[in-house]
This record gives C-alpha cells, sequence and structure tokens, in this order.
C-alpha cells in the first residue's frame, strides 16, 4: 500500500490547516502533479476523477490548535488524523511532501520528499485533493464572513487581505500566532 500526504493552508493567515493522506483504490487519472501548478478548472476536473480512483484521508487543524501548539505540532496533529482517517496500515509506505517528516513513529515506512508533490502522483492527488477542499471550506466560511473575503484569497497574506485586515481587524478565523496577525491586534 502506497500513500501519498501532502497539505494545504500551512503558510495562510486564516482558516484551518488540512492535511490529507491519499491512497489509491483505481486507475491513476493523468495530468497530475503540484497543485499550485494546475490552474483552478484543472485541479477541478481532476478533483472529480480523483473521488472515484482513490481514498483519502482529512486531517483538518483549526486556527486555535495552531495557536495553542504551533505549527510543527500542527502538523503532526493533521497528519497523523489524515492517516487514521484513511485508515492507513502501519506497514504502508508512506511519502510526505516536504523535508520534514510529521509522521506519527508507529507508521515505520515514512518517507519525506521536497517535491514529492510533483514528482510522486499520490502525493500530488493529495496535493490536489487538498487545496480543492480548502478552497471550497474557504469560500463556504465566507457567508460567515462577508467583510473579509475569503472566497478570494483563502486566508493567505495578499494585499486583498491585508487592506481587509487594516479595515476590518482580526477575525475568529485568523491565527492570533503568525506575526502579521500579531502585530495588528498589539494596533
Amino acid at each position: 500500500m502506497l500513500v501519498g500526504v501532502d497539505e494545504v493552508g500551512r503558510g495562510s493567515w486564516a482558516g484551518p490547516l488540512l492535511v490529507v493522506a491519499a491512497q489509491l483504490i483505481g486507475a491513476m487519472p493523468d495530468g497530475l502533479r503540484d497543485s499550485k501548478l494546475l490552474s483552478r478548472q484543472q485541479r477541478d476536473a481532476i478533483y472529480e476523477l480523483l473521488s472515484t480512483n482513490c481514498q483519502f484521508g482529512e486531517g483538518w487543524v483549526q486556527p486555535e490548535e495552531i495557536d495553542t501548539y504551533g505549527l510543527a505540532q500542527a502538523m503532526r496533529m493533521g497528519v497523523n488524523r489524515a492517516l487514521v482517517a484513511l485508515g492507513a496500515d502501519l506497514e504502508a509506505e508512506i511519502i510526505i511532501d516536504g523535508n520534514i517528516n510529521y509522521c506519527p513513529v508507529e507508521f515505520i515506512n515514512a518517507r519525506c520528499e521536497i517535491k514529492a508533490d510533483n514528482n510522486h502522483p499520490i502525493v500530488s492527488a493529495a496535493s490536489i485533493y487538498a487545496k480543492v477542499t480548502r478552497d471550497a471550506y474557504m469560500t463556504k466560511i465566507s457567508r460567515f464572513y462577508p467583510n473579509y473575503r475569503f472566497e478570494k484569497h483563502v486566508g493567505y497574506g495578499t494585499k486583498l487581505h491585508r487592506d481587509i485586515l487594516a479595515r476590518f481587524g482580526v477575525s475568529a478565523l485568523h491565527r492570533k500566532s503568525y506575526k502579521p496577525i500579531q502585530a495588528l491586534l498589539q494596533t
């Protein structure tokens, strides 16, 4: 069993971190690569194919947890939650995108690899699924925070987001441990 793991939202100023573990159950769709290298339309089309060809486990980590435990521990929590949700076997081969292995030690065949989301289709699948899923969540939650336009910047530190923060201040979805948000709270 091969499992690919990737995350989205690590650098976001607002909203949850989402770690996804993916396992192939059908044919691997064409066009898989790092979600950041695909257009939204390409990601959405591949996402539809992935839903019938892969199993996914989601590891959501909320902003309050990130603020309380820090980003490294939040990554560990997310990876653990994703693998548990997937029902990954402890002896599965696990490839994690990045240079730090956040996998629980019980998973004895886990390794990390820089650019795994572009070099291993199963990690690309996790990357695409994570990006589409988190973006959809941020769009949905934006209805409860209409002034913040989360559907546009999905929580990242864009100019639009900075301008909105200057006008409306920090929301409950913001990560208060992040320096740009801390600076706003101190003014």
